[in-house]
């Protein structure tokens, strides 16, 4: 009986570190952790446009890093983490909406819609922000779908 209850214990303590893991293993970042190739997740909110954090003001959330333009971002971001965390783990919306697959971004190039972050690959004349939005609805909906394998 005490060895199931340390079991138990065990696996209810290390829960979340597998959680963790498993978040950082499905985001699209660096091999050190840091996410958005250290462009401020608050900032696309709060100014509306894509800024450079840095290095000396970062937060981890689930096993990511990220580095913010000021501390007060940094701060907002840890009141509500999931606020500003950018949808497919980072990952290129369009992409995951047309095929389903994990394409690299281009941080500058994104969307926020209804409250979340979208980012988008834009390199060598393929802007998939304007593919995006030609199709939004169906892609947004095809892309929820096929997040869902990667999210389990």
């Amino acid at each position: 009986m005490q060895k199931l209850i340390i079991i138990l214990l065990l696996a209810i303590i290390t829960m979340p570190i597998f959680a963790q893991d498993d978040t950082k293993k499905q985001s699209n970042v660096s091999q050190s952790g840091l996410a958005l190739e250290g462009y401020d997740p608050v900032a696309y909110f709060t100014a509306g446009k894509a800024l450079e954090g840095k290095k000396d003001i970062t937060a981890s959330d689930a096993g990511v890093t990220y580095y913010f333009a000021s501390v007060k971002n940094r701060d907002l971001f840890k009141a509500d983490p999931s606020k500003y965390t950018p949808q497919y783990g980072g990952w290129c919306a369009y992409a995951m909406g047309a095929s389903g697959e994990k394409i690299e971004v281009d941080p500058e190039t994104f969307k926020v819609l209804n409250g979340k972050l979208y980012l988008f690959y834009n390199k060598y004349f393929n802007n998939t922000l304007k593919t995006w939005n030609k199709d939004e609805p169906g892609l947004k909906k095809k892309a929820d779908a096929n997040w869902t394998k990667f999210s389990k």
